[in-house]
């Protein structure tokens, strides 16, 4: 076993760590800003059409990311009934569901180390490293994370909408 596969094999545990108190510290309560909702359907709706624009001659990739854009839009909606959403005098703010977002976004994180770890093995050998959109199964991941923040960011700006529509009336 080389060095490198070693550091790998420490380093990769403490990487998917990492990623989990990070993605965990951003399920909690959060003040609502417009603008961080729009960029979020922005980002969101461009990791769906970026490898869209890549599958029309897969279509079993193609079948994969839709089905995973349509369980992450399901998925999101579902979020959305259990969020728990606040007008108070210092702003308005949301608590999303902490374990939903948190699995669906490790499950991407987890798809994307083991390309890493594929990408990483095929070093040495011949064969061609795997592209992101190779895999059915990457798309799928890719099209729930995708839809499931992109609905949920697009959900929270109706919701705003919605909160300065009822300011106006008053």
């Amino acid at each position: 076993m080389s060095l490198t596969t070693l550091a790998l094999i420490i380093l990769v545990p403490f990487l998917v760590w990492r990623v989990y108190q990070r993605v965990q510290s951003q399920m909690t309560r959060q003040r609502s800003i417009v603008s961080r909702h729009y960029t979020g359907l922005l980002v969101f709706g461009a990791l769906l059409l970026v490898p869209l624009t890549e599958l029309f001659d897969r279509p079993f990739s193609l079948a994969a990311l839709a089905a995973g854009a349509l369980a992450g839009i399901a998925l999101g909606s579902y979020a959305l009934r259990r969020t728990r959403f606040e007008d108070t005098p210092e702003g308005y703010f949301f608590t999303p569901p902490a374990r939903m977002g948190t699995l669906v976004a490790m499950l991407l994180v987890a798809r994307v180390i083991y390309l890493g770890i594929e990408i990483y093995l095929n070093h040495g050998s011949n064969q061609p490293n795997p592209r992101f959109s190779d895999s059915p199964l990457t798309m799928f991941c890719v099209g729930l994370c995708a839809a499931y923040f992109g609905s949920f960011s697009a959900a929270l700006m109706r919701w705003r909408q919605r909160k300065r529509k009822e300011v106006e009336k008053v």
